[in-house]
């Protein structure tokens, strides 16, 4: 299961990132991408999920991070910017998924589609929105770390 949530996640950033380059319809790019892309060990509807909610939580999303970036949500590389919505959508609404995979879900993405250091950056952010919206599971693994 975990392969086919990375791979989802992994076109579900480049869907993020074509609705943000040309503001087409999340629908439309779905579509086409299931259409086009080998779908076949994707958990499709993962996929769907992220790439239907995440544009409607846009302002939520940015919201989350906002405070934790030295530059407008405007000004960030396009790319890290679907790889922060996506990852502060699991965080805040997929609780299911350890805050651990998120980020470092997120930075394997960046380091694959990102600048240079663009994964420091993510991980930068994200660590400080989970250490925000994962408060108990933030603790409960640090109570775990000093019982080991």
């Amino acid at each position: 299961m975990s392969k086919a949530r990375s791979r989802a996640r992994r076109l579900a950033m480049q869907g993020l990132y074509e609705w943000q380059m040309s503001d087409n319809a999340p629908s439309i790019i779905l579509k086409t991408c299931l259409a086009e892309q080998n779908i076949k060990n994707v958990d499709t509807e993962y996929l769907q999920e992220l790439l239907l909610t995440i544009p409607k939580k846009q302002s939520e999303l940015d919201s989350a991070f906002q405070s934790y970036l030295d530059r407008s949500v405007k000004d960030i590389d396009p790319i890290e910017l679907a790889i922060l919505r996506l990852a502060t959508y699991e965080l805040l609404f997929r609780i299911d998924v350890p805050y651990r995979v998120v980020i470092n879900e997120a930075i394997e993405l960046a380091k694959v589609f990102g600048a240079e250091a663009g994964h420091k950056f993510v991980n930068g952010i994200l660590d400080k929105v989970a250490a925000e919206v994962r408060k108990t599971e933030l603790g409960a693994s640090r109570d775990v770390d000093k019982s080991t």
